[in-house]
């Protein structure tokens, strides 16, 4: 269970879907069930870090493998050196939410949440900006 919200982008404890505030921002904690994301120590996300890591080398893996099947007797290295390239500039900025949600998960499932967890701050309430007069 705690994968398949990771993998849907989803609070890994609750499912709460809006745990980011853009591609590349996660929310410091759940508005639904308050478990704050950054558990425990300092550089936390490392560990998301090595996710990202190990899933692009996987996608990398798997691409040349591809490539080399694909156009096997005579691979075509120009195809497979262009498209690594390529794919190896691109995953990691397209898979950094997944890594994030998958690691936070690993660390739920090794680490069950306790109470201090739970103990997300209050954010005030951001207050709209008053109008100008005449605009």
């Amino acid at each position: 269970m705690l994968v398949r919200r990771a993998l849907l982008l989803r609070c890994p404890c609750c499912g709460e879907r809006a745990i980011f505030t853009s591609w590349f921002r996660m929310c410091d904690s759940c508005h639904r069930c308050g478990l704050v994301f950054q558990r425990g120590e300092r550089g936390y996300w490392l560990g998301a870090w090595f996710v990202n890591l190990m899933l692009a080398e996987t996608l990398f893996c798997a691409w040349l493998a591809g490539v080399l099947w694909w156009t096997w007797p005579a691979p075509d290295w120009a195809l497979a050196q262009w498209s690594a390239t390529a794919l190896m500039l691109t995953c990691p900025f397209a898979l950094f939410p997944w890594s994030r949600t998958l690691y936070l998960a690993f660390d739920l499932h090794v680490r069950p949440p306790d109470e201090a967890d739970f103990s997300a701050p209050v954010e005030p309430a951001r207050r709209p900006r008053p109008r100008a007069r005449g605009a």
